[in-house]
């Protein structure tokens, strides 16, 4: 991260004042909640992704910062509604939203930066930009409904689960560094490369996640761990392990994720036999394999240090501990 850092450091603290401007509203709450959220923390990957793309790209002008914070306040409107869906209680080793100012703030907050960044997308003046973007946030919300339909689903594939980690958290990711590329007039060819890019880098961020939710301390990870698992949420950890595991230990599974609350020696138990099944390692390996395929899709650019920043910042992805 920090190679990145070095080169586009100061248009990541424009991105900031951006988004702090942008939550501008005669409504309280909606400053309130907006800027507890970004004030959380975070490493603010997709902004950098777009950052980085349009410099790769030969970009010089001044809507990449503005377009950087567009993505970002897509990110928290999902955050805030993923939230209210999962009944988190924590983000980022912080209380939730919701949990401070209830599910409906949460809800509705979230809706208000959705319909912000859409006038800010039209504010940029790119009809292909605004084709990005506007199609990520849609494929976003088909995510979520697909997650949710896949709760509890003790038999669903590492090609479906794939699938939900393309839709709901690689898709944004994707889409900023192809809104990057445009920025900067790139071919349609260095487009797609730079969006197959930001792809295979956000597979690898969920999956990443999916093993620190076995793995991490809640300090660590910044949310509670086991949250997942307590959720229903079948995840690549597990469904190597359920690949792998006898009846009696499938059966076991099953009762914990059938409970309405996990106890922390269920939780236990079930990371205990994602870790006997090598469920971590699997996935981690998994993650390394979409990364090890980021540098092909960048072979087509100019050498030099913005390109190696993307890749330092993918292999960031792999080696990060939240």
């Amino acid at each position: 991260m920090q190679a990145a850092l070095n080169i586009i450091g100061d248009d990541l603290i424009r991105v900031e004042q951006q988004f702090r401007k942008d939550l501008e509203s005669d409504v309280p709450l909606i400053r309130k909640v907006g800027e507890y959220v970004l004030s959380s923390g975070g490493k603010r990957v997709r902004p950098a992704l777009l950052l980085l793309a349009a410099k790769l790209c030969d970009y010089q002008g001044d809507k990449a910062v503005p377009l950087a914070s567009v993505v970002e306040f897509i990110h928290t409107a999902t955050l805030l509604h993923d939230d209210v869906v999962d009944s988190a209680t924590l983000r980022r080793g912080l209380a939730s939203a919701n949990t401070l100012w209830g599910n409906e703030a949460s809800v509705l907050v979230g809706d208000f930066l959705f319909s912000k960044s859409f006038s800010l997308m039209v504010a940029a003046g790119s009809l292909d930009i605004l084709r990005v973007l506007s199609s990520a946030t849609t494929i976003i919300a088909e995510g979520e409904v697909m997650q949710l339909l896949c709760t509890g689903e003790i038999d669903l594939s590492e090609e479906q689960y794939i699938g939900v980690v393309r839709s709901k958290t690689a898709i944004l990711m994707s889409a900023a560094c192809e809104a990057g590329a445009i920025l900067g007039n790139a071919s349609l060819e260095m487009q797609k490369a730079l969006a197959d890019f930001g792809m295979d880098l956000g597979i690898a961020f969920q999956l990443m996640d999916d093993t620190l939710d076995y793995i991490a301390t809640e300090e660590e990870f910044g949310k509670s761990i086991g949250h997942d698992l307590e959720e229903g949420k079948i995840t690549l950890p597990l469904i190597h392990a359920l690949r792998l595991c006898t009846d009696d230990e499938r059966d076991r599974i099953v009762a914990v994720i059938e409970k309405d609350e996990m106890s922390l020696e269920d939780f236990r138990d079930v990371s205990g036999l994602v870790k006997q099944y090598g469920g971590i390692e699997y996935t981690v390996a998994a993650a390394r394999r979409y990364i090890g395929g980021c540098a092909s899709y960048l072979q087509g650019f100019a050498p030099g240090n913005v390109r190696d920043a993307l890749l330092k910042l993918a292999e960031y992805v792999v080696t990060r501990s939240r």
